[in-house]
């Protein structure tokens, strides 16, 4: 007998619907490119990278890049797509220390002005915050009750040390919960939505709608959420994967291997 298995997948990059402001085109296919890895992408493609990571410092008060050479890299990919925006992602899972910058006035400050030095020295279009997440300590950071607040001011102070015409982004949990997305509409230009990893196998891990394979939140829900929290529907980004999570041994897996698996039942 063959064996089950269960595999989610969806085959796009992030894409948006269309974002009115000066900085962001009417359609946005974003890709986030590691540090870790030597693959280029085609820009043919995208209309954004975000290059992934930077980090706040042990100081609190400025941005420690992961491979400067590697970014180096990335930013000549403008010269094959002039119209190519590439930001610096500042987080992601287990990346600290946001909590205590951003509730100090003088570090926040220091914080934003050390992004604006970087969008700067590296010819970049602008910063993309990953702050995973405000009041949670669910990834092994600090945290704090006051954290809701103080990335608001924190997205405020940026906005204000790289001006206007650069991006603004952030990446935001599919749920919602850990933004105030009212407060922060003003400074941002669009938000990217985390609607993949929502859930673990069997079930899927980045459902369209609710359904007997989604544990919970499902793309909709949290297009919903974001809305109901205060920010336009039309400067979501839906964050979409280009691969599969799997029992049975498969675990993490490429869509071109997912389509080359041998032995399982396609459900």
């Amino acid at each position: 007998m063959k064996k089950h298995i269960l595999i989610s997948l969806l085959s796009l990059c992030l894409l948006s619907a269309c974002t009115p402001t000066p900085q962001a085109p009417k359609r946005v296919v974003l890709a986030y490119v590691t540090s870790w890895s030597t693959v280029m992408p085609n820009p043919e493609y995208l209309t954004h990278i975000n290059y992934a990571f930077g980090h706040v410092t042990d100081s609190f008060n400025a941005v420690r890049i992961d491979s400067v050479e590697r970014l180096q890299a990335i930013v000549t990919l403008k010269q094959q797509k002039p119209s190519l925006k590439i930001l610096l992602s500042i987080g992601g899972w287990e990346s600290g220390r946001f909590s205590e910058m951003a509730a100090s006035e003088e570090n926040r400050l220091a914080f934003a002005a050390d992004c604006q030095r970087i969008v700067k020295e590296f010819d970049l279009d602008g910063i993309d915050i990953d702050w995973e997440y405000p009041t949670s300590g669910v990834a092994g950071i600090s945290s704090s009750p006051d954290d809701k607040d103080n990335f608001t001011l924190l997205m405020r102070d940026i906005r204000a040390a790289i001006g206007t015409d650069k991006l603004l982004t952030l990446a935001s949990d599919a749920t919602g919960k850990f933004i105030d997305f009212a407060a922060i509409e003003p400074y941002v230009d669009f938000v990217n939505i985390m609607t993949y990893d929502i859930n673990n196998p069997p079930y899927h891990h980045a459902s369209l709608y609710r359904s007997e394979m989604t544990n919970g939140v499902s793309c909709v829900d949290a297009v919903e959420a974001h809305v109901k929290g205060g920010f336009p529907l039309n400067r979501l980004v839906l964050g979409i994967p280009f691969y599969g999570r799997g029992i049975e041994g498969i675990g993490f897996c490429n869509y071109r291997n997912i389509i080359q698996l041998q032995g399982y039942n396609h459900l």
